[in-house]
């Protein structure tokens, strides 16, 4: 009873569309209908602002952090990857915005800090250094979280190269359409690092 009390706690969690509720509520916007359409953090920086992106990250690493730790706080023996699995596809499958969501990149980065804090500060130092190179954050995305499975595969940690093999799945598939513009050029920059400079530089 307790597991089937956490993975609904999670899926809630998960599904909490930060961006949407912020811009309906506080901006009177919605984002779905502006900039790339979704939901999360790179969207609503993009179309609500750096305060809003800000927010919004923070809340939805937090319901990533907050479903993996609930074996902790119930005293449960599952495994706080599997809970936290849930919360990250409640946030792409949210029951509050007709199951569509996120891309559930800050939440995965969410359950990586209540498993492993020194990993999750491993990731964000990858994210923030590739994103300087780049100027990507759909690219930055891909690589922290494959990068994540891969040294999950070297230090014998199965049950995170295993949720985190999914999770990577997840995020690509999720990406299929970023992962199209960047092969054809045209994906969309933040307005700083190297990619965005060499791309001014060539037009």
């Amino acid at each position: 009873m307790t597991t089937i009390i956490m993975i609904i706690i999670a899926y809630l969690l998960g599904s909490i569309p930060s961006g949407l509720w912020i811009g309906r509520y506080f901006y009177h916007q919605d984002i779905r209908k502006e900039g790339s359409g979704n939901i999360g953090t790179t969207n609503t920086f993009r179309v609500l602002g750096p305060k809003a992106g800000v927010v919004v990250l923070l809340m939805d690493i937090l319901k990533g952090t907050l479903a993996a730790s609930q074996p902790y706080l119930f005293h449960s023996p599952v495994n706080p990857l599997l809970i936290g699995l849930v919360a990250s596809v409640g946030h792409t499958c949210s029951i509050f915005d007709h199951f569509h969501g996120g891309k559930a990149v800050a939440t995965s980065a969410g359950i990586l800090l209540a498993y492993n804090p020194i990993l999750f500060i491993i990731a964000c130092v990858l994210f923030i250094s590739i994103i300087l190179l780049t100027s990507m954050v759909s690219c930055a995305s891909i690589i922290t979280v494959t990068t994540i499975f891969i040294i999950a595969l070297v230090i014998h940690d199965h049950i995170l190269a295993i949720i985190a093999g999914i999770i990577t799945v997840l995020i690509i598939w999720r990406h299929r359409s970023n992962i199209q513009r960047i092969l054809h050029g045209n994906e969309s920059m933040v307005h700083f690092g190297l990619g965005n400079y060499l791309r001014h530089r060539h037009q």
